[in-house]
């Protein structure tokens, strides 16, 4: 039985509301006279007070509160692939047609097209035994998405009806389960509540990494399947860039992304791009395989939150199917104003820089959702979802709270360095102060294609580091009283920052970069590393190798060879060694003639 209640008092997003003593924590209920999407967060005897994740403009004291006894949920099946939701998941392309260029207030549309048919392919049959997860049948949703139907978590017995192969609507039953002579038909959509995470069987080691064809990530901080990573930046260091880059490269099966209260412009970017950009390990259009949640700074605040649990719901739904996921959340900051702004209309006693003291509790919250998992149900499947934010600390400052929390319950740290972004050196992330908490988890997978990987990626890092610690000491007295050594390692490091670091998003040979690429630009750059150590022990004259012809070549390689030619790499490779053998054999000629 629904709750009715009235508005006695509304402060912006909060509205409050008499008459609610029966109604329960982060109930779904129905506020004023055009029925607008509200969420209960607290309750104090008969009043009840609810964030409105509409605009509440107008709305008048006296005005109806129903509740519908149900939390926030929403709608899983067939049809999500390639939608574009609002964060209470209404398709935004049928409120256009509906209302406008403008969302109206109150506007009701079906988060899934209801009167589509959908051709189904039972994979199990009458008699069967069925238990939560198991996959009744299939459903192709896309060439790149094969939708499985499963039973809903809360539901097991025996198949005591199901239908044959053909079309059918996501509402029409087609199979009925029978437990202890009840009766449960299911359909191809479930409903599930989004501030809970959708049960697994256990939680897999996150040992495959995640590759995003970005080389600073995957080769120097990589992040595993089912792991979670943050990317904080200042405005202007590319976060946004990043992310699309992440969303439209990576190797996961379902992309969910989240525009969470940015600017309209970045989510416009999103839409117009996407549709037409192919995915690169089918050729097929990327929309074919992801799913965008557009919560702009515009639309409601309060709405931002329902953005951000609407897209882990859906991820953790194609998770369940064995699909790995990836959620990229753009920004996390702009949640966690959303979270202060509803704190303070609640008159809550405030924590650092004005933030709720549940802060932490509630980045953690989303964050933990994240796991490659043993899904439930026959048969067996491995799926992941993979949650990465990016934060907007105000002047990149990153010891403000929302990028503090963040890092505490994150294992990957992605550090936009804005220094970096002006200096045009772009993705931005500081070697310096980014680490990755997966290197130890994902070597073995890299072994396989480079049993070096670690050494290479190891011995790099210490030359940026070791460069690091030059800066000092050229800046003042200038690189030419350094030894030899040492201004080698500088000569090696600016190699490694612009011939392998740096990486064109808008490149059509470089944007992306496969895993055997990566491990070859590295080793070629530690190959003239090495052989110039050589060099320098048998008296061959630093000069002689800072001049070579072959050190520009080399960071323009990552332009000049594709992901196809892995031949150019070896044929590079051996034209560097001959090359220094040339050097080595001139020098000892010029020292015997001498």
């Amino acid at each position: 039985m629904s709750v009715k209640g009235k508005i006695i008092w509304i402060s912006g997003p909060v509205v409050k509301a008499s008459g609610m003593a029966r109604s329960k924590m982060y109930e779904l209920v129905m506020v004023g006279e055009e029925g607008l999407i509200g969420e209960v967060i607290r309750i104090e005897g008969d009043n009840a007070y609810i964030q409105v994740y509409e605009d509440t403009t107008g709305i008048k004291p006296g005005e109806p509160v129903v509740g519908t006894g149900k939390p926030l949920s929403v709608k899983l099946g067939p049809g999500l692939i390639g939608s574009i939701f609002d964060g209470i998941q209404r398709p935004l392309n049928l409120i256009a047609l509906k209302t406008g260029a403008f969302i109206s207030r109150g506007v009701k549309v079906d988060p899934l097209p209801r009167d589509k048919k959908w051709h189904f392919e039972p994979r199990l049959k009458r008699d069967d035994r069925v238990s939560p997860g198991d996959v009744i049948g299939t459903v192709k949703e896309t060439e790149l998405v094969l939708h499985k139907i499963m039973v809903p978590p809360e539901v097991h017995g025996r198949i005591v009806e199901i239908v044959d192969e053909g079309e059918y609507t996501i509402d029409e039953p087609i199979a009925v389960v029978e437990a202890e002579g009840v009766k449960y038909p299911l359909t191809m959509v479930q409903s599930w509540p989004v501030r809970i995470p959708r049960p697994f069987t256990y939680k897999v080691p996150p040992e495959v990494p995640l590759i995003t064809g970005t080389r600073v990530i995957d080769t120097f901080f990589p992040v595993a399947k089912g792991g979670s990573a943050c990317i904080p930046g200042g405005f202007g260091t590319g976060k946004t860039v990043l992310l699309h880059q992440i969303a439209a490269w990576s190797d996961a099966n379902i992309v969910i992304y989240v525009g969470c209260g940015e600017r309209g412009n970045e989510m416009t970017e999103i839409l117009i791009k996407f549709p037409k950009l192919k995915d690169p390990y089918s050729g097929k259009p990327l929309m074919d395989r992801t799913v965008l949640i557009a919560n702009t700074s515009n639309m409601p605040v309060a709405a931002r939150e329902a953005s951000i649990y609407t897209g882990v719901t859906i991820a953790e739904y194609f998770r369940d199917m064995g699909y790995d996921v990836v959620l990229v959340a753009d920004s996390t900051s702009r949640w966690a104003e959303a979270l202060r702004e509803v704190s303070g209309r609640l008159e809550e006693m405030p924590a650092e820089e004005g933030y709720p003291s549940y802060l932490a509790s509630r980045i953690a919250e989303f964050y933990e959702r994240a796991g490659r998992v043993k899904c439930l149900g026959n048969p067996g499947r491995i799926g992941s979802v993979t949650v990465i934010g990016a934060v907007s600390p105000p002047g990149g400052d990153f010891t403000e709270p929302v990028t503090t929390h963040t890092l505490r319950f994150t294992k990957v740290f992605w550090g936009l360095d804005t220094a970096l972004a002006y200096a045009r050196h772009y993705p931005a992330i500081n070697w310096m102060i980014s680490y990755s908490a997966y290197v130890d988890s994902v070597e073995k997978w890299w072994s396989k294609i480079d049993p070096e990987w670690r050494r290479n990626r190891d011995t790099a890092l210490k030359l940026l580091q070791k460069e690091d610690e030059l800066k000092e000491i050229v800046k003042l007295l200038g690189p030419e009283v350094l030894p030899p050594e040492e201004r080698l390692v500088l000569l090696v490091a600016r190699i490694l920052r612009e011939g392998f670091l740096q990486q064109d998003a808008f490149s059509k040979v470089d944007s992306y970069c496969v895993d055997w690429r990566q491990v070859k630009l590295l080793k070629l750059c530690l190959m003239f590393y090495e052989n110039s150590v050589k060099a320098l022990k048998v008296g061959v004259p630093f000069e002689k190798i800072s001049s070579l012809k072959m050190i520009s070549e080399l960071i323009r390689l990552k332009e000049n060879i594709g992901n196809e030619e892995a031949d150019k790499m070896d044929e590079w490779a051996r034209k560097l060694e001959e090359q220094f053998k040339v050097l080595i054999r001139e020098n000892r000629v010029k020292t015997r003639v001498t």
